[in-house]
């Protein structure tokens, strides 16, 4: 049994394997899935010295507990938590060397919700259709974590960075969401489109990894009729029966039989990946371009 392995001592609430998706096959019904705060895992990557495309451990809530079987070079970013070795601190956001054998534990998140460990040489589990992911929705990739679990390691490719600790954005206090309205605002009433960007909202602790969900004023339909299921994309704003809309994330379906009234720009993607329950939501609206 090779020596580059993680031996998983905790899993967590839960922990998965996420790398850069696999894009491109929505025509099968296979959703991007990938890190849903993607600038954390690919820092941590950097960090360890691993090329962007290596696969780290996306942690969610309470952080988890591995101990590697040879020596190896960590980062823990994301969300802001406790990391130690065998029992004492060690930094969060800068690379940190464990010795084989050593219990690495990353704890629960002090702000936002989700952790990511990148770990030198990457999470080599089979690939499918091109990428390590995890996606909770189609089942693809390999499984959450559990206890006992043992993940293979890559062979490291590159040093490590020489820093004390690397920036990283905190989690926000407030997800203010950038949206261009359409392609189905037209199927609610003039005064629910601007409810939808006028109106506050908060974060439901429904969301998950497929959507982020909110709790807020209902949107009011102008069109009752149902809507043949259709394409939905990475950001698509879906409003179901209740009224309360719905951000799908990296493990969103490719396609919905609910309206969409708009579109989140990618770049504010990430930071809905660290907002916590009850954080308030405002969309607002941006001109196409």
């Amino acid at each position: 049994m090779t020596d580059r392995a993680l031996s998983v001592v905790r899993a967590g609430a839960l922990t998965t394997v996420q790398d850069l998706g696999r894009p491109g096959h929505a025509h099968l019904g296979v959703p991007r899935s990938g890190a849903l705060d993607g600038p954390a895992a690919a820092l941590v990557n950097r960090l360890v010295g691993n090329a962007p495309e290596a696969a780290v451990l996306e942690t969610t809530l309470n952080g988890c507990t591995v101990r590697p079987r040879s020596s190896v070079t960590v980062a823990v970013g994301g969300a802001p938590c406790r990391v130690a070795v065998d029992g004492r601190p060690v930094a969060w956001g800068a690379p940190v060397r464990v010795p084989a054998g050593a219990l690495l534990d990353v704890g629960a998140a002090l702000l936002g919700v989700r952790s990511y460990v990148g770990v030198s040489g990457g999470i080599a589990v089979e690939p499918v259709l091109g990428s390590r992911s995890t996606d909770l929705l189609s089942g693809l990739g390999p499984p959450p974590l559990t206890d006992g679990a043992v993940l293979p390691l890559g062979s490291p490719t590159g040093l490590h960075a020489r820093v004390d600790v690397a920036p990283q954005p905190a989690p926000p206090a407030e997800l203010v969401l950038r949206v261009t309205l359409g392609p189905r605002d037209d199927w609610f009433t003039p005064r629910a489109v601007r409810a939808f960007t006028a109106r506050p909202y908060r974060v439901s602790p429904a969301s998950n990894r497929i959507g982020l969900r909110t709790e807020g004023p209902a949107l009011e339909r102008a069109r009752t009729r149902e809507l043949p299921s259709e394409g939905v994309v990475l950001g698509a704003v879906q409003v179901p029966p209740d009224g309360r809309p719905v951000v799908f994330l990296a493990d969103h379906p490719t396609t919905g039989g609910y309206p969409v009234i708009a579109v989140v720009r990618a770049a504010d993607l990430p930071a809905a990946a660290q907002a916590v329950p009850g954080t308030p939501v405002r969309f607002v609206a941006v001109r196409r371009r």
